[in-house]
């Protein structure tokens, strides 16, 4: 993702078009518009219709969003990793219960 992101940002620059700041106006629009819980109806066609500028500004957003979702599964997956173990450790423990059974 992290390539795709800098591929979309490179695209602004080399066209001297605007990068919108995270806590621009449009950007704000973008994470309300298009929801993480799939809440949102989205609708490609829309995307069509988007001036260059937009459409890789929104794509942009849409790329943090996913990374930041991502990162927040990693950081649950790491605390259950601590405090239930890893999946071998737990089917040993399983084998071994069933065992006392």
């Amino acid at each position: 993702m992290g390539e795709l992101l800098l591929d979309y940002e490179d695209y602004l620059r080399q066209r001297k078009l605007r990068r919108w700041d995270k806590s621009s106006p449009e950007a704000l629009e973008v994470r309300r518009r298009y929801r993480p819980d799939g809440s949102d109806r989205l609708e490609l066609y829309e995307f069509n219709e988007l001036s260059a500028e937009v459409l890789a500004n929104t794509l942009i957003c849409l790329i943090n969003q996913a990374s930041y979702l991502l990162w927040q599964q990693m950081k649950t997956l790491e605390k259950e990793f601590l405090t239930g173990g890893g999946f071998t450790e737990r089917m040993y423990h399983a084998r071994k219960n069933a065992r006392q059974k």
